[in-house]
């Protein structure tokens, strides 16, 4: 017995046990599927073809997993335009076993509900802590800094760092954590934010200010 679908703009010729690949459906693995544009059915040297779907016919099946297809890439170029533009796409596909093909509008076979597994206890993860800032009395403008805008002030002071002084004296632990806090990894060094701090603690103006006195000159 064998069956004729439609989906996703594709027809499918499947039977029971059938393993297709088809335009992504919704679901996750496990759950129950059904196809009810049947545009033709099989059984047993009787051919049933409906016009254009075959009614009361339903094809079941399960979902096996959701993948992705190969990466298709699209290159465009216009000749002596200085024209060039390069896309990829990946279609998102579902894996479908085809469990029944019911004709006569009979309903599918209910689904036996596995046995839920224990759920095993998970070991929470030790959350990370970063180095102790050098203790401060009060807090400085660390938006004096260069590189260092509201959003980075606000991780930055998130994390304790409120004064010049702190942040001058990062190991390269504490750099490596507050990049990773900050998501800006490798920022501190580009930007020199350590020795930027160490010249304002020590009274010396921004550089920001610097710069622009050497631009008038």
């Amino acid at each position: 017995m064998y069956a004729v679908i439609k989906t996703g703009g594709k027809q499918y010729r499947v039977a029971p046990q059938d393993k297709i690949l088809i335009e992504k459906l919704e679901g996750s693995a496990g759950d129950q599927v059904q196809f009810t544009e049947v545009l033709m059915v099989a059984n047993d040297g009787a051919v049933d073809v409906g016009a254009p779907l075959v009614s009361g016919a339903t094809v079941v099946g399960e979902i096996a997993a959701q993948e992705k297809a190969a990466t298709v890439y699209i290159f465009k170029k216009r000749r002596r335009k200085h024209y060039r533009r390069r896309n990829g796409h990946r279609q998102l596909l579902t894996s479908v076993t085809i469990t029944e093909i019911l004709t006569g509008g009979a309903k599918p076979a209910a689904k036996a509900k596995a046995a839920a597994p224990k759920a095993e206890k998970k070991a929470e993860a030790a959350p990370v802590t970063l180095a102790a800032p050098v203790a401060s009395s009060g807090s400085d403008d660390i938006s004096l800094i260069g590189g260092v805008g509201p959003k980075m002030e606000s991780g930055l002071r998130e994390l304790g760092y409120n004064t010049f002084a702190s942040i001058a004296a990062w190991t390269a632990d504490d750099v490596a954590k507050v990049e990773a806090h900050l998501k800006q990894k490798g920022r501190v060094a580009r930007e020199e934010w350590i020795e930027q701090a160490q010249e304002l603690a020590a009274g010396k103006p921004p550089r920001a200010k610097t710069d622009k006195a050497r631009a008038k000159e």
